[in-house]
């Protein structure tokens, strides 16, 4: 009689079990969402080719694929972000790592940020001219806890201690960058005048862990003087993540930025007034055209949503989801 009670009690088990082992294995697997830009401005499709309208695309389009491969292979939204922005980096056509613009002495100084959603741990980097990437010298600050913020020559060291790959100046310049240089102090123009956008890149990403995580990359304005420093590098300004609201990257007329505190504005007007993230993202960019200034923002939140906004008539932007989305655009429309 007890083995026969035992026989039927481990058969209840096993049926008892079914639906939950069935459950299990039907449940969709957690999404992941990731947007980036490489600068706003004033963009005309009368004056790009289609062949250089096709460059940038494919441009965007490869560190778009960069940081995908990360999310669907179930990394970190942190790291997602820093393999579309190293990528970014390497390419001459925006404006950060190689291809950064000229400062008033003519040399390339790099500013970067990225931040955490998860703890909000946030690294950052100022006018360094060696590092390669900069936006893993700004994660390997983050990581180490003890700043958030390094410049010049200590960010340098800090990068050697930490054996992150370096390269001479000189790898950094392009000669349509120093074009652009010479062209401004020759017709005393400013450096809206010559750029025209504004060639920070940056990544916004949710994993399928549910974590948030942004960051952002410059080589500054044309011509900037003085150690002037812009808002990408700056945590709330041009560089924002938390877990309980969204991401932000921003790229933009620094000084307007940083007075508004984009990044941070953005979040706090969806966690504190329950704007969406469109809204949030819209009002901002409007107060800062108010202002006097122009730019961009991108956007991700903890349920996928990936937003633009820009009062400019153009941004390099793309974005890609667990949905199935993946886009890349440059105008307006």
């Amino acid at each position: 009689m007890i083995r026969i009670i035992t026989r039927f009690a481990l058969m209840f088990a096993m049926l008892s079990a079914t639906p939950t082992l069935a459950h299990e294995s039907t449940a969709a697997a957690p999404g992941w969402s990731l947007a980036i830009h490489g600068g706003a401005g004033t963009m005309d499709p009368d004056r790009m080719t289609a062949q250089q309208q096709a460059e940038y695309k494919a441009a965007l389009q490869a560190a778009l694929d960069a940081g995908v491969a990360v999310l669907r292979g179930g990394g970190s939204a942190i790291e997602a972000v820093q393999a579309a922005i190293v990528l970014m980096e390497d390419d001459p056509k925006f404006n950060a790592g190689r291809g950064a613009v000229f400062t008033w002495e003519g040399a390339n100084e790099l500013d970067a940020a990225v931040m955490d959603g998860r703890d909000r741990s946030a690294g950052a980097v100022t006018g360094v001219s060696r590092v390669r990437h900069p936006i893993l010298l700004a994660d390997a600050v983050r990581q180490d806890g003890r700043h958030v913020f390094l410049s010049g020559a200590g960010a340098e060291e800090f990068a050697g201690d930490k054996g992150l790959e370096t390269m001479p100046p000189e790898w950094f310049a392009t000669e349509a960058r120093r074009e652009a240089l010479e062209r401004l102090k020759a017709n005393k123009l400013s450096a809206l005048d010559v750029d025209h956008k504004f060639g920070t890149v940056g990544a916004v990403a949710l994993d399928s862990q549910g974590h948030l995580a942004a960051g952002t990359s410059t080589g500054g304005l044309t011509g900037k003087r003085w150690g002037r420093i812009g808002d990408a590098p700056m945590i709330g300004a041009g560089t924002y993540a938390d877990d309980r609201v969204c991401a932000v990257s921003a790229t933009g007329a620094g000084e307007y930025f940083i007075r508004v505190g984009v990044a941070h504005e953005i979040c706090a007007r969806m966690r504190l007034g329950g704007d969406s993230p469109q809204s949030a993202a819209d009002a901002v960019m409007a107060e800062v055209k108010e202002l006097g200034g122009d730019g961009g923002v991108i956007v991700v939140t903890p349920s996928g949503e990936a937003v633009f906004s820009f009062n400019t008539t153009g941004m390099y932007r793309g974005r890609a989801a667990s949905t199935g989305l993946n886009e890349v655009a440059i105008f307006e429309n």
